[in-house]
């Protein structure tokens, strides 16, 4: 496997190199033939690696996932794979490193959005299985493998749940490989058990009927931002928790295993840092970084727009000021219930001097999911991954970002694992994202590895 993925080493990073070049953004509308692009460039790579099935679905309204089959293998496992084609938004005067959409190779990284988040994901499957094919001399993989890579993922897949339900025969397998994660350290590999969940909102606060001049009314007029920011600073208390009522109800403590196998990863301060390029730490006492990154509940202020964020000034009291929220949701906790929460903590501590909005996403919404502990899927690709870095399983960890796992668990009945190519470094939805060489080849022979691996630990006996 680690031969053939070094020998066409260079055939890989031109193949990502040319899907990074198609500007598959999913959040804005007139990308959208971009997004046709892209999942005509993925149908066409998996026709010649030999998928005998490769569709294109359109969604609802939406934007075009792609769905390959190849089950050739009566009585093994059905394995479905899932991951995403479209690519977030840029914003081009920040990439001081690279552009965007013409990719770039050096120092062991390969550069534009996408290469990581996560075209560079999906690839790495496609390759795997080309390298299975070399070393083992099959014509099929050994497990009856499924592809769903849908095109809306970075705007929360509000079309997935419809795409499930109309191609539920199609999409039915024993197990679901999700690969839009991050892992810790491609030195100490860890074993992905589970991600949090997302829920999303948007917070209007309205103060003047229109833009007032400062002089004319300070002092008196209500200030939409002044009152925004009041209540902001109120979402954690002096411990770190978020003061929405009943928030952490559902949120249990780690089984103590975990949290051993969590806090045995090489981790100092000092490299979380430099990593993540986040200046400080902080957060909820009593609990390391990592645990607060994977394993507990959080809220975000992802923006906040009032006055003039641009240009000069005008001196004017402004009507209206916004923030968009972002949630992070741990097992147990409910989307819907939070939404409850978030409403209920807004309408007790805004200000009655002014008026106010709140939208919240349930559409695009995604539930927290933890694969079950003893699956013998997780065994199995704890053996792949050791083969396929290289170096012993380190410990596990979970992915802090969201994802469709529970939809997809849920809606064909049928247990999640999570492996993904990413690192804390590749600088997924910002600027000069990057992916690094040896973590996608890594991760392709680990997926070389890891369907026979499946095929047998999955297996029916007879």
């Amino acid at each position: 496997m680690h031969r053939f993925l070094r020998e066409y080493r260079e055939e890989f990073l031109r193949e990502l190199g040319d899907w990074v070049r198609i500007a598959s953004i999913s959040s804005i509308p007139e990308h959208g033939m971009d997004l046709l692009r892209s999942a005509n460039w993925l149908t066409g790579r998996l026709r010649e690696i030999g998928f005998p099935s490769v569709e294109l679905w359109q969604t609802r309204d939406g934007l075009p996932a792609v769905h390959a089959a190849w089950c050739a293998a009566p009585g093994a496992p059905t394995v479905l794979v899932y991951s995403h084609h479209d690519v977030r938004a840029v914003h081009g005067g920040t990439w001081g490193e690279s552009l965007p959409f013409e990719p770039q190779v050096r120092d062991g990284k390969i550069y534009g959005r996408g290469a990581s988040d996560a075209k560079g994901q999906v690839l790495a499957h496609l390759w795997g299985l080309r390298a299975y094919l070399a070393a083992s001399g099959r014509d099929a993989p050994p497990v009856n493998l499924k592809l769903l890579v849908e095109g809306e993922e970075e705007i929360g897949s509000p079309h997935l749940a419809a795409l499930l339900d109309d191609h539920r025969d199609e999409l039915a397998a024993d197990l679901v490989v999700l690969s839009d994660t991050l892992m810790w350290s491609l030195r100490a590999p860890a074993l992905c058990t589970g991600l949090r969940g997302m829920l999303s909102a948007k917070l209007q606060v309205f103060g003047p009927y229109r833009d007032v001049h400062s002089g004319a009314v300070s002092g008196a007029a209500p200030n939409p931002c002044t009152e925004l920011c009041k209540l902001v600073a109120q979402l954690y208390d002096e411990r770190g928790r978020v003061t929405l009522p009943g928030f952490y109800d559902r949120v249990a403590e780690l089984p103590p295993g975990e949290r051993e196998q969590i806090n045995a990863l090489p981790y100092s301060d000092a490299d979380w840092l430099e990593r993540t390029e986040t200046r400080t730490v902080g957060g909820e006492d009593g609990y390391s970084v990592l645990e607060r990154v994977w394993t507990r509940p959080a809220a975000e202020i992802l923006a906040f727009i009032g006055g003039d964020p641009v240009g000069a000034s005008r001196g004017a009291i402004p009507s209206v000021a916004s923030v968009d929220m972002n949630l992070r949701l741990v097992p147990e906790q409910k989307v819907a219930e939070v939404a409850e929460q978030l409403k209920a903590w807004v309408a007790e501590r805004i200000s009655d001097k002014v008026d106010y909005r709140l939208d919240i996403s349930l559409e695009a919404a995604q539930e927290p999911y933890r694969t079950p502990p003893e699956h013998p899927a997780l065994a199995a690709l704890g053996r792949a991954m050791e083969r396929g870095f290289g170096v012993p399983v380190a410990g596990r960890m979970r992915n802090g970002g969201g994802g469709p796992a529970e939809l997809l668990s849920t809606t064909l009945d049928a247990p999640v694992v999570l492996f993904g190519t990413g690192l804390p470094t590749d600088r997924w939805h910002d600027s000069d994202e990057r992916a690094e060489i040896d973590a996608l080849l890594a991760g392709a022979a680990t997926l070389a590895f890891l369907w026979p691996e499946l095929a047998g630990a999955l297996s029916r006996p007879s």
